[in-house]
């Protein structure tokens, strides 16, 4: 019997979920789990992350061409229809769902982790890795992330967005080649897609529309600004707001310059460092 972590990674999806799923991992460095991404690229990369077993596997209908009835699996990802997801938690021993739904309802076989939800067999938590509250000395005033994928390239097309601010940009691992080129060109300085950790550490102020990158920012003691993509989830909205972390929509400059003008005075909410609550309820819940 074996343990996977499946999440949906991509070119058009990002890497929040990988993010979150590496921070859980790490957390349950102990076990043996097999990551599983949609992404073949990201698979390839994983060990640089800590993580020694990781497959892509391309398209989530492939899950059982690894996995074996009676397996277990941590499953992080929007993909599957209802149908699907109880086909899922039939096959599966032990199933844990990784939910961001504010309006979410769980199952009665599976287990569920989720920022909002409570109740028996959920663990309310948001995921986010420990070495992030470790606060250290902010060295960068601000840094701009849009994402880890930007395939229609949005980022060049709102420059003017953060242009005045001169902020230092955080590259994505799915940009194109010539595109991190460009880019590069048009900010004085940037960090790699292996200086994420660092970025977070040393930046101040971290403008992204990225909600992984700003829950991170926010326990590393930074002051993060969220800018919510067209093509983004808004689940993370109502914890954002719980959090008073401010949200800009449709790229308003102006909106922008509001929150900079007075974010020292911004009393951001303090988070949790839920890594062993986490890892605690996942062994609970798949028997590790």
């Amino acid at each position: 019997m074996k343990t996977f972590y499946y999440v949906h990674t991509g070119h058009r999806i990002g890497l929040d979920r990988f993010r979150r799923a590496v921070a859980i991992m790490n957390a349950l460095e102990d076990e043996d789990i097999t990551l599983l991404t949609s992404d073949y690229r990201i698979a390839q990369a994983a060990r640089d992350f800590g993580i020694d077993k990781s497959v892509g596997i391309d398209v989530v209908r492939n899950i059982p061409q690894i996995a074996h009835h009676g397996d277990k699996l941590i499953f992080d990802s929007d993909e599957a229809n209802p149908i699907m997801l109880e086909d899922m938690r039939n096959y599966f021993s032990s199933f844990v769902r990784v939910s961001d739904k504010q309006d979410d309802v769980k199952a009665e076989n599976e287990f569920l982790l989720s920022p909002y939800l409570e109740g028996e067999g959920i663990c309310k938590a948001v995921v986010i890795a420990d070495k992030y509250f470790t606060c250290k000395e902010k060295t960068v005033a601000i840094s701009y992330f849009f994402g880890d994928d930007d395939y229609e390239k949005d980022l060049e097309k709102h420059l003017d967005f953060i242009e005045d601010l001169n902020p230092h940009l955080q590259l994505g691992f799915y940009y194109f080649l010539d595109y991190e080129a460009m880019l590069q060109t048009k900010f004085v300085n940037s960090f790699e897609f292996e200086e994420y950790d660092e970025m977070i550490m040393q930046s101040k102020i971290l403008i992204t529309a990225s909600p992984q990158a700003v829950l991170d920012s926010l326990a590393s003691g930074g002051k993060p600004i969220y800018i919510q993509r067209e093509d983004y989830t808004q689940n993370f909205n109502s914890l954002f707001e719980n959090l008073n972390v401010p949200i800009v929509f449709e790229y308003d400059k102006n909106h922008l310059s509001v929150i900079l003008e007075s974010i020292n005075e911004r009393n951001y909410e303090k988070i949790e460092n839920n890594c062993n609550k986490i890892a605690n309820f996942l062994k609970e819940s798949l028997n590790l």
